[in-house]
């Protein structure tokens, strides 16, 4: 199950078939995580262009259990390689990377919790995947 990535997490079961990728713009702003306020779940982290991020119950601290349709649903979070994620404003935690071990691509972390989007969120502060199972 996926959640937004806030204060006191919210946690909801609901199933998901949906298998949604969506192209995004490399970060608009130049923070790579910010917080931003959502009308119903309060202070979210967001990427740089206002895109909620969310953490899978599933991962362990540093690792990434969200391959093949998980991933594909649920874009992870990344920076190029010999990138440091930044924060923005109100992101207080720490950032990281970890390698992932399929595509050896560097997933951001947020206090060592990997860091995704959801592919049916399609415009800035959406929360549509709180909640959701992974596939």
């Amino acid at each position: 199950m996926f959640r937004v990535w806030k204060g006191s997490l919210v946690l909801a079961l609901v199933s998901c078939l949906l298998v949604t990728t969506v192209t995004f713009a490399q970060y608009a702003d130049s923070s790579t995580v910010q917080v931003t306020t959502n009308a119903t779940l309060g202070q979210i982290l967001t990427d740089g262009n206002g895109m909620t991020l969310y953490v899978f119950a599933k991962d362990a601290p540093g690792v990434s259990n969200c391959t093949g349709g998980c991933l594909a649903a649920w874009p992870a979070l990344t920076v190029p390689a010999g990138t440091t994620p930044t924060a923005g404003s109100g992101a207080a935690g720490t950032l990281g990377t970890i390698t992932r071990s399929d595509n050896g691509e560097l997933q951001v972390t947020y206090d060592n919790k990997p860091l995704y989007r959801f592919g049916s969120d399609t415009a800035a502060g959406e929360a549509s995947g709180e909640g959701v199972a992974g596939v």
